[in-house]
């Protein structure tokens, strides 16, 4: 017997078909591990206990179903029910590769670390959408990438999608806080403050599938931008310039196309020889023409987005100081207990 009993943890909303998908994963994975697979259904209509039930007898699966209270919140209620030592975190969207417990085991084993997480990739039998958008959430020449970056494995704030968490840990942060998104950098910050470790594993890599559209995309990144001025706020010691940059970024795009109306051209030339770079960047990595194309429109979407969100939440609430969960309740879920 190993010496951690992981639980992994999925909160769902309507995704039978992506649950159904996950399990397959889980179904295919190396190793002889002890786990338990803990789905919370957050209030969904459309629900996903038939397809738990075709696989209840090839894996060790905990089924609850509560009122919606949004993710942060369902992964705390799962973890409350897990019976493990350690958790998984995983969005219903992923897909583990074969190896992924393999390579947390081992890690873990040789140097233990009470949070931890792992990168996203897009598998090839992802769409051209799905891959341009994985490209632009983790390319270094984006505001996508790792947290923390490779450079900083041993300082790395881990994101929901792929995250492991020891049950010390939760039990001393009471988990994920009730905004979203934000719930994760928010936990990873109040873990830090709390004397824990964190770490990326980068061979614990998963397939994130996205399932998404482009006025989804913006939807997501522009809430991302929205929640970061109210974790600078919270936690004034993380607040950093380089949040700054997509709102910069966007700020130049505008003030260069002004210029080119006067013939001035030097300051689209730049974006020009940036979004060339993207380009070639993502074709070498998809090699694909269609998804290098789509990857710089979700570049764009991805710097307006955040960058318009992030100023939008400075002025209300750094500035004219509003109170945050009024301010944008939309950002804010209710416990449910």
């Amino acid at each position: 017997m190993n010496a951690f009993s992981f639980s992994f943890i999925i909160p769902v909303y309507n995704r039978p078909d992506e649950v159904k998908e996950l399990l397959d994963s889980f179904v295919a994975l190396d190793g002889n591990f002890n786990f338990e697979i803990v789905i919370i259904e957050d209030g969904s209509t459309i629900d996903c206990k038939t397809v738990i039930e075709d696989y209840k007898t090839k894996l060790n699966i905990a089924y609850f179903f509560k009122p919606n209270s949004g993710p942060g919140d369902s992964r705390n209620y799962g973890m409350k029910n897990a019976r493990g030592n350690y958790f998984i975190i995983l969005d219903s969207d992923c897909l583990l590769p074969k190896q992924y417990l393999l390579a947390v085991n081992k890690s873990l084993t040789y140097n233990y670390i009470d949070c931890f997480g792992g990168p996203d990739t897009a598998h090839e039998s992802f769409t051209n959408l799905q891959k341009a958008i994985n490209f632009t959430m983790t390319s270094f020449i984006t505001t996508g990438g790792i947290r923390g970056g490779k450079t900083k494995v041993n300082k790395f704030e881990p994101r929901s999608f792929n995250m492991g968490l020891s049950k010390q840990a939760f039990e001393s942060s009471k988990g994920f806080g009730v905004i979203h998104p934000g719930e994760d950098p928010d936990l990873s910050i109040r873990l830090e403050k709390l004397g824990f470790k964190t770490r990326l594993i980068p061979e614990a890599y998963v397939f994130h599938k996205r399932r998404i559209s482009w006025s989804k995309f913006y939807t997501q990144v522009n809430k991302f931008g929205m929640v970061r001025p109210i974790l600078n706020q919270w936690h004034p010691e993380t607040a950093k310039i380089t949040y700054w940059l997509p709102t910069l970024f966007t700020g130049g795009f505008l003030v260069a196309l002004l210029l080119l109306v006067f013939n001035i051209t030097f300051a689209i030339a730049i974006y020009a020889l940036y979004f060339t770079i993207a380009f070639v960047l993502a074709l070498l990595s998809s090699k694909s023409i269609i998804v290098a194309s789509q990857a710089l429109v979700a570049i764009v979407i991805q710097f307006f987005g955040y960058g318009y969100g992030f100023f939008k939440s400075t002025f209300m609430v750094s500035i004219l100081k509003n109170n945050p969960e009024k301010q944008f309740p939309h950002l804010f879920f209710k416990h449910v207990k």
